[in-house]
């Protein structure tokens, strides 16, 4: 029986390229927000570390306002294609490394910022992900994490989760604002700053960039169909599947 990591892996492995290429990971204003935070609070001179990097946009965002970032991802196939695309970007101070969160192969006090995006939901250790992303900071050193967030209403909460892990095997759970701030507070985080914009999501191509087989495609349908009408207008379920999440911004800063 394969472990969550190699599961994970198994689902990533062979779609980098997609990952690249999907709107969804590509832009939003969660980026736009990321970059000025960023430009406001990190020197030129700064070094960032991009945890669960995926195909790199976060660090790509990131780039031109820092002189080295450090991608890391435990995929080697997403690695290859960050590498691949900074290249041609011209990004070349842009660094790939393969690692988990939750074991950063760093020095204590080695970043100015640390920064994940549409990643934290896959970790199975985000509470020690984090302590570790706190160790590798330098003091007063600043924390940007991006991710779907959880929904505070429990039903709609349930509903949201099963139809992530219907999709995507390696899901494990979108956190709330709540469960967010809780994390941070116990890992040496403070001065938390929260944004959140919703965002559409097309079934399809949501579907087919996870090459989610077509039995679990038609019980995601089955499980919106018979969300109730509360669950439905929360997140906007559509005739043809579509929907809509919201994405959460934390900015924090680390406790001297």
């Amino acid at each position: 029986m394969r472990t969550h990591l190699q599961t994970n892996l198994d689902q990533y492995s062979t779609q980098a390229q997609a990952y690249l290429d999907s709107p969804v990971h590509a832009q939003g204003p969660d980026l736009a927000r990321a970059q000025a935070l960023v430009a406001q609070a990190i020197p030129a001179s700064g070094q960032a570390l991009d945890v669960g990097c995926g195909a790199g946009h976060l660090s790509f965002a990131l780039a031109p306002h820092l002189s080295h970032v450090v991608a890391l991802d435990p995929s080697p196939p997403m690695l290859a294609t960050v590498q691949q695309a900074a290249r041609a970007r011209g990004m070349h101070h842009i660094e790939a490394v393969p690692s988990s969160a939750e074991r950063l192969p760093f020095p204590d006090a080695s970043f100015e910022l640390v920064c994940s995006r549409y990643s934290a939901h896959h970790w199975t250790g985000l509470a020690q992900a984090l302590k570790e992303m706190r160790r590798v900071l330098k003091p007063g050193g600043h924390l940007l994490m991006i991710d779907v967030q959880g929904e505070e209403d429990a039903l709609v909460d349930s509903h949201l989760q099963a139809i992530e892990l219907l999709r995507d095997r390696s899901h494990v759970r979108n956190r709330t604002v709540s469960q967010w701030r809780a994390l941070l507070a116990d890992a040496g985080f403070a001065n938390v700053v929260h944004e959140s914009w919703p965002v559409h999501i097309d079934f399809s191509s949501w579907v087919t960039r996870m090459r989610t087989p077509a039995s679990r495609v038609a019980m995601i349908r089955e499980v919106q169909s018979d969300a109730p009408r509360e669950v439905q207008e929360a997140l906007a379920i559509e005739a043809d599947g579509s929907f809509t999440f919201t994405t959460g911004l934390f900015w924090a800063q680390a406790n001297v």
